[in-house]
């Protein structure tokens, strides 16, 4: 059987917090943060002490002083579990293990913690075994005795034998490749399922944002979803993706999964399938904390993110949420915004998706930015135009039909954005004149 170092706690769920800085008081923002995810991982957090770190120690990050400090505070709250908010090498994280004699975890080993227990897809739980199993690979050495002991040299087993810590490498390789392979798969499955967004002409539409600001009760408002969502960090991580009606036009909207500062790259790599839907939108509904004091900096961390995944060049309508939530006495209905005297900046709605305000305001600005603007008007369609018919069609654009010999005469209402993706296409140039004919009354 394999031995530890210490005797592990079964429990972790009393954890002690440690806030690592480099000068001054540490960022109160990153300590609210860091113990809103040991909340959200299902811990109850004892305490918080901050670690002044001017040269880090590559033992144990900290220094000996400071660990004597968090080894009492420790067994005076009664901590089985020691939270480090900072990345912690191997080697850390075995030499704090081995000196609290407590289960140490840093900051990349608890958002991949609550990532396994928020996944409820079979994509999104094998995005975060792929992501833990990357992250375990560096951490075989960490307080097992029996990694150290060697198969063959004894009798009947002498020749090239392997370590138990190369076999569990080998074996823990074997398990990423797997999953890569099977992540692969549904990888193409979702790019057919885009691209068939796609071919239905249908603009796309991203929730993206800080995680916590309220996106997917604003997917549910818009969309009339049943989307899980809850006052929690990364309470959703699986895409949700649904179409929903404007008043100009359909548009298919997601749900992603939300962003955090520094977030773990083995997530944004494992997630990449998640982050496609932001990656491939034509419009991102950027969804902001409007009561959150550092919202700024959240767009910032955002907007890094978003760049990082290949759509920061994308156009972005910034969503002020949780208005509710304001200690303002104005209006909410007149809350500031950007406009055309203020260039540079991008366009913003303040809603509380709560409360249902602002919504219609949110579904205006929607179908102005994505040109939802509608047409009406008659169309004749010849007898061979059969596909273009079944595509107006299909998209509710029909209110009257009339047939003869020479084909169709069609009384059409759709968005002028789906008139021309139509218009573009070989089958579609019977449109043209429509459009021409309603360009001056349009612009």
């Amino acid at each position: 059987m394999p031995t530890t170092l210490f005797e592990r706690s079964r429990k972790g769920e009393h954890a002690l917090l440690i806030q690592p800085h480099a000068g001054g008081p540490p960022d109160e923002g990153l300590v609210e943060e860091f113990a809103d995810l040991a909340r959200s991982a299902g811990a109850t957090v004892a305490a918080m002490l901050p670690a002044r770190i001017d040269r880090p120690n590559p033992a144990t990050l900290i220094g000996s002083g400071k660990l004597e400090e968090v080894k009492a505070a420790a067994d005076a709250t009664g901590a089985d579990l020691v939270l480090v908010n900072h990345p912690l090498s191997p080697i850390q994280e075995r030499n704090l293990e081995k000196a609290l004699e407590r289960r140490v975890v840093d900051r990349t080993g608890l958002i991949l913690d609550i990532f396994s227990q928020r996944a409820r897809s079979a994509e999104g739980k094998l995005q975060v075994e792929l992501a833990q199993l990357r992250h375990m690979a560096t951490r075989l050495v960490r307080g097992w005795t029996h990694l150290e002991r060697q198969r063959g040299g004894s009798i009947g087993l002498r020749g090239p034998g392997e370590t138990q810590l190369e076999t569990d490498r080998r074996l823990l390789q074997k398990r990423v490749e797997q999953l890569q392979k099977r992540l692969d798969k549904v990888e193409v499955q979702r790019t057919q399922m885009r691209r068939a967004r796609v071919r239905s002409e249908l603009p796309r539409v991203a929730l993206v944002g800080y995680t916590n600001a309220g996106k997917s009760t604003l997917f549910n408002a818009l969309s009339g979803a049943d989307a899980y969502a809850d006052d929690r960090l990364f309470a959703t991580l699986d895409p949700t993706v649904r179409r929903i009606a404007l008043p100009t036009g359909n548009v298919v909207l997601a749900d992603t999964v939300g962003f955090v500062r520094d977030l773990p790259h083995e997530l944004v790599a494992a997630f990449r399938s998640t982050l496609g839907e932001a990656r491939e939108a034509d419009l991102l509904l950027h969804v902001v904390d409007a009561a959150d004091p550092l919202r700024d900096e959240r767009i910032a961390q955002v907007d890094a993110v978003l760049a990082e995944v290949g759509a920061g060049d994308l156009p972005q309508l910034l969503v002020y949420n949780k208005i509710d939530r304001l200690e303002d006495s104005r209006s909410r209905h007149d809350l500031p915004g950007a406009s055309a005297e203020q260039p540079g900046l991008r366009e913003r709605v303040w809603v509380s998706a709560r409360d249902g305000l602002g919504l219609d305001l949110l579904r205006a600005a929607l179908g102005g930015l994505l040109g939802l603007r509608r047409i009406h008007g008659q169309v004749r369609l010849p007898t061979d135009a059969g596909r273009l018919r079944a595509r107006l069609h299909e998209l509710g654009a029909v209110r009257g039909e009339a047939h003869d010999e020479a084909g169709w005469s069609l009384q059409l209402d759709l968005a002028r954005a789906d008139a021309q993706r139509l218009a573009s296409q070989p089958w579609g140039a019977a449109l043209q004149p429509l459009l021409v004919e309603t360009a001056g009354a349009d612009a």
